[in-house]
C-alpha cells in the first residue's frame, strides 16, 4: 500500500521572510534600466532560491563591497541593495548610510520587524549596570547583527546547557552585581528557551527577561513535534544555513529515527523513506512555497515503487535483522562496523544509550564485537544504520521483569532529572522514578539526586512500551527500619553516641542518633549551671556526645544526658584550689551580709562583710562593685553543700604585717651598716675621745617658755 503523505500547514515562507522577498520582487519590477540590484549577504538562508535570484541577476555582495558600489552609481547606472532579513550589525548600518549620500545609491531594509525588536531591546538596555545574556547560534548573521547592538559586557551562549556550565562556579562567566537581560534568537528552539529561564531565574532574581522568539516560529515548531509523533518517516525542507529549519529537524529527528533534511527535491532520496507508511513533510521559514510543491510531486510519483526499491535496495540485510559487528572507527558521535556484507553498519550516540553521560570513545575502541539492530539499509549509499539500544532493551527488559517478580533490590546512578521525577539506567534501559518514590521531600530539589549512586526496586512494569517505575524512597524506608531495629536491639544505659541537635524546646534539646531515632536531654542535664534556655549551651546542627540515662524501647523514647563529672565546675575548683590558696576572683553579686565572687566558671564563693576590709563597714559596697576582679584567700571549703568561704580581709592583714615587719627591718639597717662603714678594716684604727670631751651641752631653745623650763630640770 502507498504511504500517505501529510504537509505541515505552516510549512514554508513565514511573515519576516516572505516580507522579505516580497520587497525584492518590488524592486526588480520597477528597476530601471542600467539598475544593480543586489542583496547585503543572502537575503534568506535558502540554496535553492539564492541560486534562482542569482539567474534573474540579483547578486550577493558583502560590506566591503559598499563604498565601491556607491561611488560607480550614478544617473545612468543606479545601485539598490537589499538588507537581509536576518539583519545587519550597526556599523554595517552606519556603512549603508554613508553610501546613501550618493543620491543615485538606495538601501531598501527587509530586516524581519521581530529582529528589529530585539535591537530595540540591545540599544535600550545598553547601560553599564547590565549584561547582555543572548541564547543562540553566536556566528549566525542574525545573532551577530543583535550582539552589535549593546554596548558592555555581553554573552552569547547556544543551549540552556552552555548558559549553565557558564554561570556555574566552573564555568567562565562571573555576573556579580550586574542585572542580567536575557534575549533569545527567534529562531530558537521553544524548549531551549524554557529551559534557559528556569536557570537565570533561579541563579539571579533581578534578571530581565525578554521573550524574543518568533510566534510563527513556536507554532511551526509545535506542529513539527505532533507531526512527527504521527508518522513514521519526516522529510524537512529547508537550507543548510537555515537556523529555523535546523531547528525542526532536531524537533522531527527525537520523536521519529527515520527524518531527512534535504535543501530541494533534488536531495530526495526515496530509499530513505522507503517501507513507511505515513510520511510527513514540513519545511523552513526560509523555503519557498514552490519548492515544497516541487518535494511533494517527486514523492507522489515515486511513492507506488517504493515497495519495489526496498526490495532491491536491502539484498544484504533486512531491516529487523539481529547483526554482530566488529567496531572499525569510534567516536562520540557515532560508531563504524564491519557488518562482513556489502553495506557499511553505523549506530548513531543515541542509539547506543538513552544515558547523556555516555563518552562512546571512553567506552568503546576498535575490535569491539557488538549486537545490534537493523533500522534502516540503503545500498545505493552503501550504509545500514542499526541500533544497539533495541536489542539491549529487549534483554535488559527481561531482567527488569526477573527483578520486579523477585522484588529485588538494584543499584545504580540517577542519569538526570525530568519533569515529575528522576530517570535511572538499569544498563540500557531507562527506570523512571517519580518524584514522590524519590525520598526527596515535596517541592525539593530533583536535581541534587542526579550523579549519586542509589538503591532502587522496580514497583511496576508496563510490557506495552516496556516501561518500568522504581522506588528509591521504599529502599530507603525499608534500609531505615532495619537500622532503627538494630539501633533499638544495642542500645542501653551509660552508652555513647554523637549526635546532632535537630531541635531545641523551653525544656530541652532533642538530638539525632541516627537510624532514624531522636533522644531529648533536659534542660537541667545540658549544664551544671542554672539555664533558662538550651540555645545557650548548643545551637540546633550542632555534633554533641551524649550517653543514655534512661530510655523505653516500647514508647520510643530516650532520656540522655549531656554533662559529665570531668565537665562539673566542682570538680574543676576542687582540683585546682584547697584551702588556704589565693585566687583571683570576679564580684559578681554584693548583698548586705556580704558579696560573692566566681572563682571557677559555675563556683561561687562568699566574702563576708566582716572578711572585706581591715575596719569596719556597713555595706560590702562601700569598698567593692560588681565586675570588680580581687585577690581572696579560701579560709573554708563546705564539701557537703559545695560553698566556700573566701577573706580579703586575711590578705590584707598580712599584707600590713609584712609592711610592719619590713619598716622595723629598715629602722635597724643604718645603725649597723652606719658602724661597718666607720670601722673599717685594721689597717686605719681610729682611737676613741676621752670621755670628758664627748658631752656637748644643747642650747636651750629662743622660743621656750620660762614656765617649762622648771619640768625639764
Amino acid at each position: 500500500m502507498a504511504p500517505r503523505i501529510t504537509v505541515a500547514k505552516h510549512a514554508g515562507f513565514c511573515f519576516g521572510v516572505k516580507r522579505a522577498t516580497d520587497r525584492l520582487e518590488e524592486a526588480l519590477a520597477n528597476a530601471r534600466a542600467g539598475e544593480t540590484v543586489c542583496t547585503l549577504g543572502h537575503l534568506i538562508h535558502n540554496e535553492v532560491y539564492n541560486e534562482s535570484l542569482l539567474r534573474r541577476g540579483v547578486v550577493t555582495v558583502s560590506e566591503a563591497d559598499l563604498p565601491a558600489l556607491a561611488e560607480k552609481a550614478d544617473e545612468a547606472h543606479p545601485v539598490t541593495v537589499l538588507v537581509r532579513a536576518h539583519g545587519i550589525p550597526r556599523g554595517t548600518q552606519a556603512v549603508l548610510e554613508t553610501c546613501a549620500e550618493n543620491p543615485h545609491f538606495r538601501w531598501i531594509d527587509c530586516t524581519c520587524p521581530y529582529v528589529k525588536k530585539i535591537h530595540t531591546v540591545a540599544m535600550e538596555n545598553s547601560l553599564p549596570e547590565n549584561v547582555f545574556l543572548l541564547i543562540g547560534a553566536a556566528r549566525h548573521p542574525e545573532v551577530v547583527g543583535i550582539m552589535s547592538y549593546f554596548n558592555g559586557e555581553k554573552y552569547v551562549f547556544s543551549s540552556a546547557e552552555e548558559l549553565e556550565h557558564a554561570l556555574s562556579p566552573a564555568g567562565n562567566v562571573k555576573i556579580t552585581k550586574k542585572k542580567p537581560v536575557m534575549v533569545a534568537q527567534t529562531t530558537l528552539n521553544l524548549g531551549n528557551w524554557q529551559k534557559s529561564q528556569e536557570i537565570i531565574k533561579k541563579l539571579y532574581t533581578n534578571a530581565v527577561i525578554f521573550d524574543t522568539i518568533c510566534n510563527v516560529t513556536d507554532s511551526r515548531q509545535n506542529e513539527a513535534s505532533e507531526l512527527s509523533r504521527m508518522c513514521d518517516a519526516v522529510v524537512v525542507i529547508g537550507g543548510r544555513e537555515s537556523s529555523n529549519t535546523a531547528k525542526l529537524y532536531e524537533i522531527c529527528r527525537a520523536n521519529c529515527a527515520r527524518t531527512v533534511w534535504i535543501a530541494g527535491a533534488a536531495e530526495l532520496d526515496a530509499g530513505l523513506l522507503s517501507g513507511a507508511h505515513h510520511i510527513g513533510i514540513v519545511a523552513g521559514a526560509s523555503t519557498p512555497r514552490n519548492e515544497i510543491e516541487e518535494v511533494y510531486k517527486t514523492m507522489s510519483e515515486i511513492q507506488e515503487n517504493f515497495e519495489q526499491m526496498l526490495e532491491e535496495q536491502c539484498s544484504t540485510l533486512n531491516i529487523g535483522d539481529v547483526v554482530t559487528g566488529t567496531v572499525t572507527q569510534v567516536s562520540d558521535a557515532e560508531l563504524q562496523l564491519d557488518l562482513g556484507t556489502s553495506v557499511t553498519g553505523y549506530i548513531k550516540a543515541d542509539q547506543i544509550s538513552d544515558d547523556p553521560a555516555l563518552k562512546l570513545t571512553e567506552t568503546f575502541k576498535k575490535g569491539d564485537e557488538i549486537e545490534a539492530f537493523v533500522i534502516r539499509v540503503s545500498d545505493v549509499e552503501g550504509v545500514a544504520e542499526l541500533s544497539k539500544k533495541r536489542v539491549d532493551a529487549d534483554r535488559n527488559w527481561q531482567n527488569i521483569v526477573a527483578a520486579y517478580e523477585a522484588k529485588t533490590v538494584l543499584e545504580g546512578k540517577v542519569a538526570e532529572a525530568v519533569k515529575g521525577g528522576v530517570v535511572i539506567f538499569c544498563n540500557a534501559s531507562r527506570v523512571f522514578v517519580p518524584a514522590s518514590q524519590t525520598g526527596v521531600p515535596k517541592d525539593g530539589d530533583l536535581t541534587a539526586l542526579v550523579g549519586s549512586d542509589v538503591r532502587y526496586r522496580i514497583i511496576e512494569i508496563k510490557q506495552q512500551g516496556k516501561k518500568a517505575i522504581g522506588s528509591i524512597r521504599q529502599v530507603l524506608r525499608e534500609e531505615k527500619r532495619a537500622q532503627e531495629a538494630e539501633f533499638w536491639a544495642e542500645i542501653e544505659v551509660g552508652k555513647v553516641y554523637e549526635g546532632v541537635v535537630r531541635s531545641l524546646t523551653s525544656y530541652g534539646a532533642f538530638v539525632d542518633l541516627g537510624a532514624g531515632v531522636d533522644g531529648m536531654v533536659h534542660v537541667s542535664e545540658l549544664s551544671w549551671k542554672r539555664i533558662g534556655n538550651p540555645a545557650k549551651v548548643v545551637s540546633v546542627g550542632d555534633h554533641i556526645n551524649v550517653f543514655v540515662k534512661s530510655f523505653d524501647a516500647e514508647k520510643k523514647r530516650i532520656s540522655l544526658g549531656y554533662k559529665t563529672e570531668a565537665d562539673n565546675p566542682w570538680n574543676i575548683f576542687r582540683a585546682q584550689y584547697a584551702v588556704g590558696d589565693i585566687a583571683s576572683v570576679k564580684i559578681v553579686n554584693i548583698q548586705p551580709f556580704g558579696a560573692f565572687a566566681e572563682i571557677v566558671d559555675g563556683v561561687d564563693g562568699l566574702i563576708h562583710v566582716s572578711r572585706i576590709a581591715m575596719h569596719r563597714i556597713a555595706n560590702p559596697g562601700e569598698v567593692l562593685s560588681v565586675g570588680q576582679v580581687v585577690d581572696a584567700r579560701i579560709v573554708d571549703i563546705d564539701e557537703e553543700n559545695h560553698k566556700v568561704s573566701l577573706s580579703i580581709r586575711a590578705l590584707l592583714e598580712e599584707q600590713a604585717a609584712a609592711a610592719e615587719a619590713e619598716a622595723y627591718a629598715e629602722e635597724a639597717a643604718p645603725a649597723e651598716e652606719t658602724v661597718a662603714e666607720e670601722a673599717p678594716a685594721e689597717e686605719t684604727p681610729v682611737e676613741e675621745a676621752p670621755a670628758e670631751e664627748a658631752p656637748v651641752e644643747e642650747a636651750p631653745a629662743e622660743d621656750a617658755p620660762a614656765e617649762e623650763t622648771p619640768a625639764q630640770e
